[in-house]
């Protein structure tokens, strides 16, 4: 399935305890570039969760925020170790006795001093009722991700259609181009050989031998098949569960080469036109794809 780059999701959940929020954005990358934001709280999971996610994203420049909210909004509160902080604050007045300086400030300096104030969840791990409602709403985030990827993959899947469509409907006019092409040019060349040898003069043994070997040279029916074959494999690819992204620039570049070497020996004005116009097409093509995983 043919997935945008570009996504939102966004999923909340909660019990009795807490609640949490899981957002999920992303832009185009090459790589799966994922920066991940979580409370304290769940610091211990970090490794896990990015794991899990990296699975489920495959690529983009990816943010994930994770955010906690506790019911009970004394579960969070900070908590003052009160006989550290008298031990500090007595032993700050002394000191400041003993040198003269000023106590004004010393309420302060004591509070701010080593372990006086802790976080109540800096070293707690949560529970596992917790953990169960964090991790179903990464999930649904994730799944509500996905489903904007794929709606905004679809619009890009119909665009790249018809884009190879044109692609190949150019090259049908090449076809019907080609069957006078040949011919064309075998009498421009005999028509210029008597107007500047004369017809006497030609031998048309070697003239035979040298218009086979220039007439290959200029034959495209190669890279008219390898053509097709690379348009219609790239739309096989779009129809693929996979994600295809890389494999589609790979088919692009592909398609470039084919398109190039059929524009340089067609050695037509007509048919040269239909290139520039499958070259355009080309280009559009590969922009889009940049947009998809």
């Amino acid at each position: 399935m043919l997935k945008s780059m570009t996504g939102y999701g966004i999923a909340i959940k909660e019990d009795s305890k807490v609640q949490y929020t899981v957002e999920i954005k992303s832009l185009n990358s090459k790589y799966l570039e994922l920066n991940l934001r979580t409370p304290k709280a769940i610091a211990d999971l970090e490794l896990e969760i990015r794991n899990e996610v990296s699975k489920a994203l495959l690529r983009g420049k990816v943010s994930v925020t994770i955010s906690s909210e506790y019911k009970d909004a004394t579960a969070l509160a900070s908590t003052i170790n009160t006989a550290l902080f008298k031990k500090y604050f007595e032993d700050l007045k002394l000191l400041a006795a003993d040198i003269s300086y000023s106590q004004t400030d010393l309420f302060q300096q004591a509070l701010n001093m080593p372990d006086v104030i802790s976080e109540n969840n800096a070293d707690k791990e949560i529970s596992k009722e917790e953990k169960d409602i964090l991790w179903k709403t990464i999930s649904e985030a994730i799944e509500k991700f996905n489903e904007f990827r794929g709606n905004e993959g679809r619009n890009i899947k119909e665009d790249l259609k018809n884009r190879v469509r044109f692609i190949l409907e150019r090259l049908g006019k090449v076809e019907k181009l080609e069957i006078n092409r040949i011919p064309q040019i075998r009498e421009r060349i005999s028509s210029l050989m008597e107007e500047w040898i004369g017809s006497e003069k030609v031998d048309e043994n070697r003239f035979e031998q040298e218009m086979i070997y220039y007439i290959d040279k200029l034959d495209i029916t190669e890279e008219k098949v390898r053509l097709k074959s690379h348009c219609d494999y790239f739309i096989k690819v779009l129809d693929s569960a996979e994600p295809g992204g890389k494999k589609l620039n790979f088919i692009t570049q592909e398609m470039g080469r084919e398109i190039n070497t059929l524009g340089s020996k067609a050695n037509n004005a007509a048919i040269q036109q239909l290139v520039i116009g499958m070259k355009e097409e080309l280009e559009k093509i590969k922009e889009q794809i940049l947009n998809v995983v």
